[in-house]
Parts: C-alpha cells; sequence; structure tokens
C-alpha cells in the first residue's frame, strides 16, 4: 500500500471519456435539430423565408453587397442553388440585382428596405428564443460553451474524409 495507507485511485479517464461520449451527443441532437429546421423549409408556404434563404439576408446585412457567387460561397451553396433562392428573394421585395459602380460588369445583391426589416425580426425572434433557452447559464459556462463549439467547428472544417 503506497504511504499514508490510501490506495492509489484509478486515473479519471473513464469519466472524461463518458462527458466527451455526452458532448458528442449532445452535437449530433443539436446537428440534427438544425437539419430538421431546413428540411422544414421545403413546406414554406408564400412569402415565407426558407432558413437558408435568411442566412443569405443576415450575411448581406453584415457584409454589404455581395457578388452573387461570393455569397453562395460563404454560405457553403452552390452558385446555382443561391442564384435560384436570390431570385425568389428579390421577386419578393427582400434583395435587388445592382451594378457595381466599380466594376460594371459586377452584378451586386443588395438587401432592400423589407430585407432588412426581415433580418431584424427574425434575428430578434432567434434572440429571444436562445436568451431563454441559455437562462441560468452563467457567464463563464458560456464563455467554454464557445470555446468548445469552436474547436468542434474546427474538427469539421479540417476533416477531408467521412
Amino acid at each position: 500500500m503506497p504511504e499514508g495507507g490510501f490506495k492509489a485511485s484509478a486515473p479519471a479517464a473513464k469519466p472524461r471519456e463518458e462527458r466527451l461520449t455526452e458532448l458528442g451527443q449532445a452535437f449530433r441532437r443539436a446537428y440534427r435539430s438544425l437539419r430538421r429546421l431546413r428540411g422544414r423549409d421545403t413546406h414554406l408556404l408564400g412569402g415565407e423565408i426558407s432558413h437558408a434563404q435568411f442566412e443569405l439576408l443576415a450575411e448581406l446585412r453584415e457584409r454589404g453587397p455581395l457578388p452573387a457567387g461570393e455569397l453562395a460561397h460563404i454560405a457553403g451553396l452552390s452558385a446555382a442553388t443561391v442564384s435560384q433562392m436570390l431570385d425568389h428573394l428579390a421577386t419578393d421585395g427582400h434583395v435587388k440585382r445592382v451594378r457595381s459602380e466599380t466594376d460594371r460588369r459586377v452584378v451586386l445583391i443588395e438587401l432592400t428596405t423589407l430585407g432588412r426589416r426581415r433580418v431584424e425580426a427574425t434575428k430578434a425572434l432567434w434572440r429571444e428564443r436562445w436568451v431563454a433557452a441559455l437562462d441560468g447559464v452563467d457567464e463563464e459556462e458560456l464563455r467554454i460553451a464557445s470555446g468548445v463549439l469552436q474547436r468542434i467547428g474546427a474538427v469539421f472544417e479540417e476533416t477531408t474524409d467521412r
């Protein structure tokens, strides 16, 4: 027996592995929820915008006018998909196409006042849900959670094989 009469304890590897498994399962549930949200987009009524369309509008709100190809790259979608989405958003009055003042060959996608209002209203709704869902989680836990999610995101950015 070691000095002091206490039995040496085993390393705490198992609880860490259990925590890692729990985190992986929680991430998968969150990912599936997001996929279901995107799946529900196929059942929208006229005038509603999809989550993917909202993401395009939000990028335009944050970055300003962009060419469709750059917007597609940022969103991780094909140019054809984004072009179709932008056609619908333009028809509904959320975006407009304008020629670049610096290079007349370039067409930029710009938010309209309606599009800006839609982004702000949707962000406010999600912010309310977000705050309610995280009620009671202290600032340190939120800081740690942000770091963990950034690391998880990096894992998927670096992975080349499935």
